[in-house]
Formats: C-alpha cells, structure tokens, sequence
C-alpha cells in the first residue's frame, strides 16, 4: 500500500478493507512504518518504536480494529515488556510487569502497536518537550509544539503515522494537542474508561485514557472499545443505550448550549479563539441548535488552585515512587518537576483535602449550569500553539530556582501570592480545560477553524456526566458541514 493510498483511510476504513481480504494486515503494518520512516525525524513524536514486533504481531482476527496500527503514549498506558517512562529520566527502567487495561482492551480489539509516543516529563505541561526526548514537532508548522501532554500522539497522527494513538486527559491533555494538530480529541467521562489494573482512579480521579483521531467516527469505536469496568474498579457508570459507533450516526436533538470566551482565570484569549467560537456558535445556530452567551458560574483562581493542589501532590509522589523502584535522583527530573515536587513535599495535608473537597463546588456549579443547557461552547486553548522552547525562558528558570531556594530556607508558604503567580504561569494558555477533569465530566476538541498562518484552531464542547453520545452526535453533525474536516490529503502537503 502507497502512504498516498494509506494516508486517505481512517482506522475504522483501514479494518474494514483488511476485513474484506482487499489488503493485507501487513501491508498496512508496512505502510505505516514508512510513512514514520518519512516524517519522525522531522517531529520526534515517536520516542520508543516497536516496529520489528509490529511487523510479526498476528491480527486479532473478527475484532474491530484488526490489523490496524496505533501508537500508544508514553505515560499510564504500561505495556508488558516494554518501558513506560513517562517522558523521565528518573523512570528510564520502568518496565511494565503487565499490560494495562487500556493496552489489553486494545489488544483484544486487534490493533497493532508501532510503539510509544513522546510526552512532556510526568505529562506535566501543554507541551511536549521533555529533557528525556528533546522536542516534539507541530506538524503544521515544525517551530511550534504540539501540545501536551499527548502531544506525541497528536503529532504522529496529524502527519499520517497513524490514524489514532492513544492518549489521556489530566488537564486538557487530550483536548489540547487535538485543537493544535487539527484532530478530534474526546475526553470521556470519569468512570467511561477503567484505569485499572495498577490504579483506581487515575490523578484523584482528575484524568481519564482515550485517543486522538482525524475521525469522529474512529473515536466512537474506540470508546466501545475501551469503555466498561474492570474488576475492582471503585465505581461504574451506567452504558449507553447503544454502541457509541451506532449512536453517532444519529442526528443530535436540537440542542441549547451556552457559549463563552473569556478565560475563567481572566487570562488573555487570543482573538483566533474567539473567532473559532463565535463562527462555530453560527454553524450551530445555522444548523438548528439555540446558542446564547451564558457561562458555569465558579470561582476560577479557585479552581486554578485546586489544580495545582492535585499537581503538587500527584508530582511527589511519583518522584517518591522512581527513586525507591528505580534510585532516581534529584537530578534526574526537570526543574519544574523537582519544584512542584517539593512543593507537594510541603503542602499540609489539611489544605490538600480541603483542597480535594472544593472539587464538588465546581461539580455542583457545572451542575446548575446544565440544568438550563444541554451544553457548553467554549475554546479549547486560550493561545495558539507556543514556539519550541517558547516557554523555557531565562526569567521563568529564575523563578522555579528562586522558589526552590525559599522552599528549602522554610520562607515560601502555599498560599502566597508566589504560588498563585506559578499557577497563571502554568495554565494562562490553556485555561478552558480542567474544570472537565475536576468536575469528571466528559468535553471534547472539534477541529473546525484555521488561523491565516494555516495552523488549526480547536473549539472544546462540555456535557454532563455520562453523555459522550450526544457529544459525538453533535461532532459528527459538524464534521459532515465541514468541509476540510478529514481530508486525509491534506496531510501530505504538510511536512
């Protein structure tokens, strides 16, 4: 198969020309690893490939994704055998004793991993530079990054590696990268996806495994795929009332949904992301659904500070766990890692809990608001894609150095205005999406705008918990009236 044959064709596509005997497993198998071969040295999206074992791995035969090829990425998503670093020196001998229950869903559905996608170190940023691997590569323009964390995915499946590859969503994770590289990007519901069998709920529950796709409709079957419990599961949700792949053909009801813009940690919003909005707010209206202005009502530094919470604590524990597993050192971890880690070191357990508990003020807040709307209409990232090493200046090493110094002469408490100013750093670009990951709701990326520079322009929708379907009805609807939405040849132009 020629990259221009393979690069035209979705996952769900590929299965189905596999299933009817008109190309060989193989063949695709092969096809994708050229078209690696063609592209990675320019991106660095792939960091560990498995090409030989992809070659001589045998189809699942009568499953969904037979014979299809992903990538899987490089954090939670434990394989066995293989490492799982999360894009860390200090966890450069992780080896997974066993597959996850993400990897053996997969599996069983027949597809087959090329490898292991780049991420930044632990997840931790909205991009994906890791001292680790270097520098992901935004396809639509080599000199911005992809997003993080899964921004090795989205990488490799803009430019065509693969049709999907697997990512999670702790903060915007999935979302993110899928507005910078033109993908759609679904962060289903907490409890849709099992963590298991090594954890229960992923980051307190904030973070949830999937993928990004060029297609809505590969999404779909990936959900059916991956979601439903696992023995030992702390809870589940109750199944849709027919598979996803089903659901979406379904046109949505007429929807009302509330619409805003500015940035819930009253950061700057660049003017494409608005216009994103404000032209997808007009499609919706064009294609039947009521759209007015109207925004969750909550306490946005509130939350900012409840997510750095769930940072810091999350941050030193896995430290902790690479230097007694593996005898990581300090040095082994990025600055900003070793930061927040310490800053976890010395929060008082206290705050951290109470710090948890306002999650469900959030929940309840997001709660009223779609008690009189369907959904919410908002961007996905408050800025376009930042330039490679953008956001490694002089003056922010400095203030991570200098709040390291204070920390260790016992002068730096958590609520100083420091750590607030630490926090605005963190996510001012990308301020829309952690009130889904506190609240456990599922929100999704739709690619539907373009800058004049050419790069993409992501717009986020929200729901209420449990309803991933009307989310992917509603996606399929705009795909159908978009009319560059996966259109596979466009990816040949662009590296």
């Amino acid at each position: 198969m020629k990259q221009s044959e393979y690069l035209r064709y979705d996952a769900v596509a590929l299965a189905d020309l596999i299933r009817r005997g008109e190309v060989a497993a193989s063949d695709i198998c092969e096809a994708a690893i050229e078209r690696a071969a063609t592209v990675n040295d320019k991106l660095n999206a792939i960091c560990h490939p498995q090409f030989s074992d992809a070659l001589n791995q045998a189809p699942t035969p009568d499953s969904t994704f037979s014979g299809v090829p992903m990538l899987l990425k490089d954090l939670a998503q434990e394989q066995q055998g293989q490492p799982c670093t999360y894009g860390s020196r200090g966890l450069k001998k992780n080896i997974a004793s066993r597959d996850s229950e993400f990897v053996r869903r997969a599996r069983a559905a027949g597809l087959v991993f090329l490898g292991r996608t780049a991420t930044p170190e632990f997840g931790l940023k909205a991009v994906t530079e890791s001292k680790l691997w270097g520098a992901c590569r935004n396809p639509w323009d080599t000199d911005r990054t992809p997003g993080g964390s899964s921004g090795g995915s989205g990488a490799a499946v803009a430019a065509g590696i693969v049709p999907m590859a697997g990512a999670n969503d702790g903060g915007g994770s999935i979302r993110i990268p899928a507005a910078y590289n033109g993908l759609f990007g679904l962060k289903p519901s907490r409890g849709r996806i099992s963590s298991g069998p090594s954890v229960g709920e992923a980051w307190t529950g904030a973070s949830t495994d999937h993928v990004v796709t060029r297609t809505v409709r590969d999404s779909a079957a990936m959900l059916d795929v991956l979601a439903g419990p696992a023995v030992g599961d702390p809870f589940t949700i109750a199944p849709p009332a027919a598979p996803y792949a089903k659901l979406m053909q379904r046109a949505p009801r007429s929807l009302k949904i509330g619409v805003f813009t500015s940035s819930p940690y009253e950061t700057d919003v660049a003017r494409e992301c608005v216009d994103a909005v404000e032209e997808t707010a007009r499609t919706l209206e064009n294609l039947g659904h009521r759209v007015e202005y109207a925004r969750p009502e909550f306490d946005g530094m509130a939350l900012a500070r409840c997510y750095l919470g769930l940072y810091f604590g999350e941050v030193s524990t896995l430290m902790d766990r690479a230097k007694a597993e593996f005898g990581a050192r300090d040095d082994d971890f990025e600055l900003d890692t070793r930061l927040i880690g310490m800053l976890g070191r010395t929060m008082p357990l206290p705050d951290y809990v109470r710090r948890r508990q306002q999650w469900n003020d959030f929940a309840r807040a997001l709660g009223a608001f779609f008690e009189g709307y369907d959904m919410y209409l908002c961007p996905t990232a408050g800025q376009l894609p930042a330039k490679i090493g953008e956001l490694d200046t002089p003056s922010h090493l400095q203030v991570a150095a200098r709040l390291m110094l204070l920390l260790k002469a016992g002068k730096l408490v958590h609520r100083s205005g420091q750590v607030d100013q630490m926090a605005m750093e963190s996510l001012a670009r990308t301020p829309f999406t952690q009130l889904a990951n506190l609240t456990g709701t599922p929100a999704m990326s739709v690619p539907l705008a373009w800058t004049a520079a050419g790069l993409p322009v992501g717009v986020q929708f929200g729901a209420p918990h449990g309803d991933e379907g009307t989310l992917l009805q509603l996606a399929a609807q705009l795909e159908e009236a978009n009319p560059w939405f996966g259109r596979y040849e466009l990816l040949e132009a662009m590296i």
